[in-house]
């Protein structure tokens, strides 16, 4: 592998560049919506998002050995956020989860 890839994915740029990405991507799905109504409403991907975007902010603190504990908060945030998306899903069925 060539010395300036492996310095764009070890110094965490990649991950900066996916973040980047993924916030864009929102906030045009979110235009979209708003100005057609057509296409995904934000309540309905926003809290997988914010998931998705803090397991990529403990990659990206993994990466730059900022220490176990930012790295924790991140991930147990993104597990918040993860179980709060599901619930909020199981409220729009209107059913309630069977864990049996």
């Amino acid at each position: 592998m060539n010395e300036a890839l492996a310095q764009f994915f070890f110094s965490g740029r990649v991950v900066d560049v996916a973040m980047a990405l993924t916030l864009i991507e929102g906030v045009a799905l979110a235009i979209y919506h708003r100005r057609t109504g057509n296409g995904v409403a934000p309540r309905h991907y926003a809290l997988n998002m914010a998931a998705g975007l803090f397991l990529m902010l403990a990659l990206r603190f993994a990466l730059l050995d900022a220490g176990w504990v930012l790295v924790a908060l991140c991930l147990s945030a993104s597990g918040v956020v993860h179980a709060l998306d599901l619930i909020s899903r199981w409220q729009r069925t209107g059913r309630q989860p069977n864990f049996r």
